[in-house]
């Protein structure tokens, strides 16, 4: 049976691959799953059209995490950054729907570029951040969410915090799961969902499984404010080498 989006069999093997790594790391730090597997992906293929079964996946993960995230959850913060990000999120996805190939992947690993710098940085706050703060940078991260990355604007603001990692971990699956429920239907009002989403879905679901319960049982066991540098690490890196690619 042939692999959706006309993928090779040697691009569907490398993508499972980056699917089970970019899986392990949401379950392990609660972000950084859509940036990952997206500038994994961009370096075999057309990553536009993965970006709503990435959305399906962040969904499909959230049922697996649910029911250990929820005592940790801050919903104040977590409403605050869903208001912004539905003010964003669908002119936003109608600028990317409209873009090339080639484009697509380079306004992708630029954005995850910057925010990865942006986190790497150790940029910290001095004094709390209210609602309209957190509005505000849900507008941005509902503006990054139409290149599949939502998550590192919210993960930059909220790392700059004195959060707790279980709250931190928590309240961004929260995040990410309701800015990706907002996306999907205005990505499918603009073309970019179709048979081949559904069956990238299908095959992803046992990969995603495996991965977050090996990330999760590692959370538990381990420091996650060191991961997530060596993971930030990561997407700084292959962002960087998607835009040396897209400039030879």
């Amino acid at each position: 049976m042939p692999l959706p989006f006309d993928l090779s069999m040697g691009a569907g093997a490398f993508l499972a691959a980056a699917l089970f790594a970019a899986a392990f790391i949401r379950g392990y730090s609660g972000f950084g799953f859509s940036a990952i597997f997206i500038i994994l992906a961009a370096l075999v293929t057309n990553p536009l059209p993965l970006i709503p079964v990435v959305f399906a996946c962040e969904i499909a993960m959230t049922a697996f995490q649910a029911r250990g995230i929820r005592p940790h959850i801050d919903w104040r913060r977590s409403c605050a950054l869903l208001a912004g990000a539905a003010v964003a999120t669908l002119p936003a996805v109608a600028v990317m729907a409209r873009l090339g190939p080639d484009q697509a992947r380079l306004v992708i690993s630029v954005l995850i570029l910057a925010l990865s710098l942006l986190l790497l940085s150790g940029w910290s706050l001095t004094r709390p951040i209210g609602a309209a703060g957190h509005v505000a940078v849900g507008v941005a991260s509902g503006m990054a969410n139409s290149a599949g990355v939502g998550g590192l604007p919210a993960a930059a603001f909220m790392t700059a915090q004195p959060i707790p990692p279980a709250v931190f971990r928590a309240t961004m699956i929260v995040f990410l799961t309701g800015i990706d429920l907002m996306a999907l239907p205005v990505m499918s009002a603009h073309g970019l969902t179709g048979p081949d989403t559904l069956w990238g879905v299908v095959l992803a679901f046992p990969i995603l499984g495996a991965g977050v319960w090996v990330g999760s049982r590692g959370f538990a066991l381990a420091a996650p404010h060191l991961f997530r540098r060596y993971v930030v690490t990561l997407m700084a890196g292959l962002a960087a080498l998607n835009i040396a690619k897209a400039a030879l």
